[in-house]
C-alpha cells in the first residue's frame, strides 16, 4: 500500500510493481490533484523511469543551455548550463497514466495503522479500510504516515516563502518570451533569490508558444507575519501552500509592489502578469525510514532545501531502492531485514548530505531563520 500519490509515491508504486508487488495508491487529495507548478530538473533518477516506461526526456521536457545571473539593474552574466526541465503536472500526467490498471483511491487521508505478523491494515478518513503487507509512505511533507510513527513529528518554518508563478508563454511580451528562452534566468539579493525558466505546456506542449514560464521568487518572511500575508480568499490557510486563485488581491498587489521595489525590472514585470501562489518553505528532518512493515520514501522521511532541484530525484531514488530491497520478499517470508537496513543507511546518508547542501544554498542568499534582510513585514 502506497500512501500518497504525487511523484513520489507514483515512481514507488512503478517501481514496486516491476519487483514483482500487487499495489494500491491512497491519494488525501480530492479527485484534482493540484498542479503545484513546480519546475523539476529531470536528473538520473528520473530519467531511468522514464527510460524503463519508454518515454524519452525531450518527449517531456524542455532544453534549457545556458544559465543566465541578472543584476538589479538587468544586465547579465551567461555561463553553459544544459540541463532538461519539466513539469509536476506534466511528470505527474506520464507517471499516472501507465497505472490505470492499478488501484487508485483519492480523498482519503491515512488515519490509523495496525501491523499484525505480516499484514498490515490502514484507516481512512473516509471509512475505507484497506489491508496490505506492506506500506510505503510517500505522503509529503505533512506526512500522515510519519506522524503515526512518530507522534512529535512537526515540520519546521525555515524562514522564507517561496511565492511562485506559472503562466503561458504566449501572454508575455515578446522581450520578456526572448529573455527567458533557452536558460535558467536567476537574480539574487540579500534575502531574497528568484529562478524561471521555460517548462513544457498543461498537456506536454513543447512548441514555442505554447509553453510555461515556471518562476520562483524566495523571500525571507518573518513567522510572525505568515498568518497576515497567507490566508487564502477562502480564508483558508495552509501550513505548506497557497494555491494558485487563492491569493486575496490585496495579498497579489503586496507582492507586485515588493517585486517592483526590489527585483530586476524585467522579473518585476513578470510578476506583475502573473498570478502568485505561495509555498513556505518547511524543513522535516531525517528520520529512520523503516519501521515495522512500512518504509518512508521523499519528504515524509526528511526534506532537502528546494534550490538543490532534487527532491523529485531523491524520491524516485528512494523507490527504485526501497524496490530492490524488497525483491524476491512474499508474506510467507521473513522481511529481508539486512537489505532493508542497508537501502536505509545509504538513503539516509544521502538525505543528510543533500539537507546540509541546501541550507548552504540559503544561508549563501541570506535565506532562512535569523539571516538577511527581511520582507513583507507587518506594520
Amino acid at each position: 500500500m502506497v500512501v500518497g500519490g504525487s511523484l513520489g509515491g507514483l515512481a514507488a508504486a512503478h517501481e514496486l510493481r516491476a519487483a514483482g508487488a500487487d499495489v494500491a495508491v491512497h491519494e488525501r487529495s480530492a479527485p484534482r490533484t493540484p498542479a503545484h507548478g513546480a519546475g523539476i530538473v529531470v536528473r538520473p533518477d528520473i530519467e531511468a523511469l522514464l527510460h524503463r516506461l519508454g518515454v524519452p526526456v525531450e518527449a517531456v521536457a524542455v532544453e534549457l543551455y545556458e544559465s543566465r545571473r541578472l543584476d538589479v539593474d538587468g544586465r547579465a552574466v551567461r555561463e553553459e548550463a544544459p540541463q532538461w526541465m519539466t513539469a509536476w503536472d506534466v511528470l505527474h500526467r506520464v507517471l499516472r497514466e501507465p497505472l490505470a490498471d492499478v488501484c487508485h483511491r483519492l480523498d482519503g487521508a491515512l488515519r490509523r495503522v495496525r501491523v499484525e505478523g505480516h499484514e498490515v491494515t490502514a484507516e481512512f478518513s473516509d471509512g475505507y479500510t484497506a489491508h496490505g503487507n506492506f506500506l510505503v509512505g510517500a505522503d509529503g511533507i505533512g506526512s500522515a504516515t510519519r506522524r503515526l510513527l512518530d507522534p512529535s513529528f512537526r515540520p519546521a518554518y525555515a524562514g522564507y516563502v517561496g511565492w511562485r508563478g506559472l503562466e503561458p508563454e504566449s501572454r508575455l511580451p515578446g522581450d520578456l518570451r526572448e529573455l527567458l528562452s533557452g536558460r535558467l534566468t536567476h537574480f539574487t539579493s540579500d534575502g531574497m533569490q528568484m529562478l524561471c525558466s521555460l517548462v513544457p505546456g498543461p498537456g506536454g506542449e513543447l512548441e514555442k508558444g505554447a509553453r510555461r514560464v515556471n518562476w520562483v521568487w524566495y523571500v525571507n518572511v518573518a513567522e510572525r507575519d505568515l498568518p497576515a500575508l497567507l490566508p487564502g480568499r477562502s480564508a483558508r490557510r495552509s501550513a505548506s501552500f497557497l494555491p494558485p486563485g487563492d491569493v486575496p488581491p490585496e495579498t497579489a498587489e503586496r507582492v507586485v509592489r515588493e517585486a517592483e521595489a526590489s527585483l530586476p525590472p524585467a522579473l518585476a514585470e513578470l510578476v506583475r502578469l502573473s498570478d502568485p501562489f505561495a509555498q513556505p518553505v518547511l524543513d522535516v528532518p531525517p528520520w529512520r525510514m523503516v519501521a515495522d512493515h512500512a518504509a518512508l520514501i521523499g519528504d515524509a522521511a526528511g526534506t532537502v532545501r528546494p534550490h538543490t532541484s532534487v527532491a523529485a530525484s531523491k524520491a524516485f531514488g528512494d523507490a527504485a531502492g526501497l524496490a530492490t530491497a524488497l525483491l524476491g520478499w512474499t508474506p510467507a517470508q521473513p522481511l529481508p531485514a539486512v537489505a532493508l537496513e542497508h537501502w536505509e543507511v545509504l538513503r539516509l546518508d544521502r538525505l543528510v548530505t543533500l539537507a546540509g547542501t541546501g541550507r548552504e544554498l540559503a544561508a549563501a542568499s541570506g535565506l532562512g531563520v535569523g539571516a538577511g534582510r527581511t520582507f513583507f513585514t507587518g506594520d
